[in-house]
């Protein structure tokens, strides 16, 4: 049986994205009936959309800050 973890609205990105690995890392395991892989994948649906929206936040924020300084630039990541 998966631990059960629950999603909460107001978890922050690090805590969702540890319990959205520990639920991967059990349904990796090969371990889960049917069932119990259904629920924590909806679970893990849960915390990636928490994730999204928390890095979303994070962006947005970003992006303020660098409009109200006028020499600052926003440009996209690029890994080189």
């Amino acid at each position: 049986m998966p631990r059960k973890a629950k999603t909460d609205e107001n978890m922050d990105f690090e805590k969702a994205m540890q319990e959205l690995e520990s639920l991967v890392e059990n349904m990796e395991s090969g371990d889960l009936s049917l069932e119990d892989s259904l629920k924590s994948f909806e679970q893990g649906v849960k915390l990636t959309r928490l994730c999204q929206q928390s890095l979303k936040k994070a962006e947005q924020k970003v992006a303020i800050l660098l409009k109200k300084d006028k020499n600052a630039n926003l440009s996209d990541f690029s890994d080189d």
